[in-house]
């Protein structure tokens, strides 16, 4: 603050130079300054410490503000969702078990950990919306020659823990394979509803749509692809934009025609067959029917139930050809559900087919099998997919190296028999 003196008389002597008057500026400012020490000029010295600590101060304040605001966001939240769920001996057992599950495999998490945070090769928290999840990660190939296809992910949890995160082990093995992958984060229960789930999935399949060519992706090779509860959302988003484009006056920014190919791992598309499934498996038919809006809105969100009704006859031809992948001895979802929508998808005039894995798990596909290194069959077939519309196609696509063994076999069995899943 700059603080004005009076200037010093040059005379000698008694005579007394007369000071003018201070304005009201002047009289305030040495009482803000009255400890400031004077230059030899007559000037006064600033502290600069002073200015930088009330930046500090203030960049604290908002920081605790912040961090308030969000605590007591996700204190709002679990507080909720536990009213849901209640004091439920399946949902307790259900978590101890997935405790087991997680430590049996830590020793493959740490190192996907690792090479999420540290890599430079991922991009995480891309922003393509307004909400506070609306954030994807990309997992960028090592090679940068040449516009790359894309892969848009949803990763699944149940409606409830689904995080972009938990994409980084299939992110990484795709990238590997010379393919771009989004995976993008959407708002869980109690934060949203299924409504919102499936508007964030859309909006971030929008956002690669129209921005990945800055990444040096290709726009027009977008593939789709969604794992349990996201293979559930991401159908619903697809299904969706394609009705909204049979209407008129459709003005997203987004097109089903720039999709190429739906992949659906161990997904469920018949919400109707799943209420009584998931009650017995813990997940309660009150926070479930919360989570959908209501019984009536089963089957508003449920993919194989909409192609079958009028308004959504003329959208089946608009689908991309959709490929669905599932286990046999999935206890989560059963392997049914994706024959059933196969078998819907079919009878109406569109491209699909399906891919079953004897013996597999629910999460055998997405997370035992990639840990395990060596060959992976569904990875395989996904990049065969993609690789074969390639205008560059060579075996050299398909040649990658080997990957290694995370996590020992005896703790994969071990977690194979815990496992919640």
């Amino acid at each position: 603050m700059k603080v004005e003196l009076a200037a010093r008389t040059s005379q000698t002597g008694n005579s007394k130079a007369e000071t003018p008057p201070l304005s009201p500026a002047a009289v305030a400012a040495p009482s803000a300054s009255e400890d400031a020490p004077l230059l030899p000029d007559g000037g006064v010295r600033r502290r600069p410490g002073c200015g930088r600590f009330a930046q500090r101060s203030d960049s604290f304040r908002r920081e605790v503000g912040r961090a308030a605001a969000e605590t007591f966001l996700l204190t709002r939240l679990t507080l909720t969702l536990l009213r849901y769920l209640g004091v439920g001996y399946r949902w307790i057992r259900q978590f101890l078990a997935l405790c087991c599950y997680t430590f049996l495999l830590m020793p493959g998490f740490i190192q996907v950990v690792y090479y999420y945070f540290f890599s430079s090769q991922v991009h995480r928290s891309v922003v393509y919306g307004d909400q506070p999840r609306n954030r994807l990660d990309l997992y960028m190939p090592t090679s940068t020659t040449g516009l790359k296809p894309v892969v848009a992910f949803v990763t699944g949890g149940a409606w409830i823990i689904g995080y972009k995160g938990w994409g980084a082990l299939l992110g990484r093995r795709l990238a590997e394979r010379g393919i771009i992958v989004a995976c993008i984060d959407y708002r869980n229960f109690p934060q949203g509803t299924i409504g919102d789930m499936v508007e964030d999935a859309s909006q971030g399949i929008s956002f690669v749509c129209n921005n990945i060519a800055s990444y040096g992706g290709d726009p027009n090779r977008i593939y789709l692809v969604g794992q349990s509860a996201g293979a559930h959302i991401a159908a619903c988003a697809l299904l969706n934009q394609a009705i909204r484009e049979c209407g008129e006056g459709d003005t997203s920014s987004w097109s089903v025609s720039q999709i190429k190919a739906y992949f659906g791992i161990s997904g469920g598309y018949n919400l109707l067959n799943l209420v009584d499934h998931f009650h017995r498996r813990g997940l309660y038919r009150s926070i479930f029917l919360s989570i959908m809006e209501g019984e009536e809105s089963l089957k508003k969100f449920s993919p194989q139930v909409m192609i079958t009704e009028s308004s959504a006859r003329s959208a089946v031809p608009l689908l991309p050809h959709i490929i669905l992948f599932h286990g046999t001895s999935d206890h989560s979802i059963p392997s049914a559900e994706s024959q059933a929508f196969v078998d819907a998808l079919q009878q109406h005039g569109a491209k699909a087919d399906i891919f079953f894995y004897e013996g597999k798990t629910h999460t055998d596909l997405f997370l035992q099998d990639p840990l395990r290194g060596g060959r992976d069959k569904m990875l395989e077939e996904i990049a065969s997919v993609i690789h074969s519309e390639d205008p560059d196609a060579s075996a050299d696509h398909l040649v990658v190296p080997v990957a290694r063994r995370l996590v020992p076999e005896f703790m994969l069995k071990l977690a194979r028999r815990v496992s919640p899943f």
